[in-house]
């Protein structure tokens, strides 16, 4: 797949994203928060793509956070001229034994709760081929009953007028 890469401004994305997704955190009596600079560098990245890595991840967030939990997203900028973007939940967490494959196709780490709630098994997947074609990184940490935090990079554009 070819990217369409530019200058996106994270806040925008971000912000979109919750809009979507913020009806069913509101269902769901999970608070969705954002921290994302206006200031911040731009993303050299593909817009469409980028909104899709974070409706997966926030999704996710959401779907495996009970009621009274909350999930943010956060970015800041690294050294080297790279941008980091965070999405943390309060959520079940996921067993270490399952963190090595859970963005593999198809992996599931709960199937009951997986039919219950849906979805197809690839969204991390997606995420993690969608990082990797940025030209980023993409790591995931979790602690079952405490959360899952979930960090990618993106290249930060520069002197963007």
């Amino acid at each position: 797949m070819a990217l369409q890469l530019e200058a996106v401004r994270l806040d925008e994305v971000v912000e979109s994203v919750l809009a979507i997704i913020r009806p069913k955190a509101d269902a769901g009596r999970v608070t969705v928060t954002a921290s994302v600079p206006a200031a911040l560098a731009p993303a050299h990245a593909d817009r469409d793509r980028l909104a899709q890595i974070l409706i997966n991840l926030v999704d996710n967030a959401v779907k495996y956070t009970p009621a009274g939990g909350s999930v943010g997203v956060q970015a800041h900028e690294l050294a080297g001229g790279r941008l980091e973007v965070v999405v943390a939940d309060t959520g079940i967490g996921i067993p270490p034994a399952d963190l090595p494959r859970i963005t593999e196709r198809f992996y599931r780490v709960d199937k009951a709760r997986s039919r219950e709630l849906g979805g197809t098994g690839l969204g991390l997947a997606i995420v993690k081929h969608l990082v990797l074609a940025h030209g980023g990184e993409l790591r995931i940490e979790s602690e079952p009953e405490r959360g899952t935090t979930v960090r990618f990079t993106l290249a930060a554009v520069r002197n963007a007028a």
